[in-house]
């Protein structure tokens, strides 16, 4: 062989050199690409860190180390007023905020399982199953899976059977380190839409309502698909089912001259992310939360209301509804919450603000809606907690 032709054979080899190379680099770098997959999956599926593992389009959870329920104040919320409009009068919240914790947190639960017991068929519904189901398991994933065990670590907590790399859409099940409690978190194709309602009922003291828009309408409106509500102020939550809002709250006086039309409006707007919060406020005369018999916190036109002539002031308490409202991503279905909170009058003139909450009394009647006095009952109540308040 000439030398020509050896070194042609020997160009050759050196031309093939670059193409092993990178051959060579792009398995390594596949390889390398597999691995770091492999690495995320196992950190998605770390129950501690997996807050987009199901629901990316969900708010980050701000954590609350070391938090210590039994010795939290419960919020004090003093949302009365010279006169009273009825208005929207939302307000921006934390999402992190949502659900709120405090002292009497085991009590509460205690109380909660006890209604749901004894008036199942008053405090849970579902109209439309099919409908419902998804923003049901969507909401419920977050909250016992995600939100609970981030927020409140001291109370929840999220565990996986299997080892680091099961799925965790099938294997994670939530704990209630205050009451022993345990539900699957995220395996929830297993559970019909009212036992994810118990679970829940059973968990936060929250009394939720899912509201889902029309489909096949020209003008579509809200309509309540299913709700846990265990704290009912003066209305029966079976009555509301498989209903419009406007339905919904048709005993409302001037609901539909001054407020239909922007709560649609509000509803239709609502966006993915963004969470508001409202309170209101009436007055109970008894320490009953679960109030859904008739005249028992509202009168309606023709009803006959007596004039107390005094009250028990250990039984007399300013009642307040601390209520959210958000759009769960994936459904859009919109979850309307609220957590009653009872105040007892006596604190409330011990705290200097018996005037003033006198002065809101008598502003009901004054208000936009003088209707609303009625509605609430203070022809009943309204003298004699006056009396008490300014004494």
């Amino acid at each position: 062989m000439d030398s020509w032709a050896w070194y042609g054979q020997f160009g050759s080899l050196l031309l093939l050199i670059p193409v092993v190379v990178m051959l060579w680099w792009a398995v390594t770098a596949a390889e390398l690409k597999k691995s770091r997959r492999w690495q995320i999956q196992c950190e998605k599926n770390a129950p501690e860190e997996n807050p987009s593992l199901l629901h990316p389009t969900f708010p980050k959870i701000q954590a609350m180390e070391g938090f210590d329920w039994k010795n939290q104040e419960p919020e004090q919320i003093r949302a009365f007023k010279p006169k009273y409009h009825l208005t929207m009068g939302t307000q921006t919240l934390n999402p992190s905020e949502l659900y709120l914790m405090d002292k009497n947190y085991a009590d509460r639960i205690v109380y909660r399982k006890r209604i749901i017991l004894d008036h199942h068929d008053i405090v849970i519904g579902v109209s439309n199953v099919q409908r419902v189901s998804p923003a049901l398991r969507e909401l419920y994933t977050w909250i016992l899976g995600i939100y609970l065990p981030k927020r409140y670590p001291t109370m929840f907590k999220v565990h996986q059977e299997g080892g680091l790399g099961a799925d965790t859409r099938h294997d994670t099940f939530y704990e209630n380190l205050v009451t022993g409690e345990r539900f699957p978190s995220l395996k929830t194709q297993d559970l019909d839409p009212v036992r994810i309602l118990e679970n829940i009922g059973h968990t936060i003291d929250e009394d939720l309502f899912f509201l889902i828009e029309e489909e096949n309408s020209s003008d579509p409106k809200y309509v309540l698909e299913g709700y846990v509500c265990v704290n009912p102020g003066g209305f029966n939550p079976a009555s509301k089912l498989g209903k419009r809002l406007a339905d919904i709250h048709g005993p409302v006086p001037n609901y539909g001259e001054k407020m239909e039309m922007s709560m649609d409006r509000f509803f239709k707007r609502l966006e993915v992310g963004q969470y508001v919060k409202r309170h209101n406020w009436t007055i109970n005369t008894n320490k009953e939360l679960f109030q859904s018999g008739i005249g028992e916190n509202h009168a309606h036109e023709g009803d006959k209301v007596e004039e107390l002539k005094s009250i028990d002031v250990g039984k007399t308490f300013l009642r307040s509804e601390r209520q959210t409202l958000h759009r769960l991503p994936s459904s859009r279905a919109i979850v309307f919450g609220f957590k009653t909170y009872l105040y007892s009058v006596r604190q409330i003139k011990e705290e200097g603000l018996g005037v003033q909450l006198a002065e809101a009394i008598e502003g009901i009647h004054a208000g936009s809606v003088p209707k609303m006095y009625f509605y609430k009952r203070g022809p009943a109540w309204g003298p004699a907690v006056k009396r008490y308040l300014r004494s």
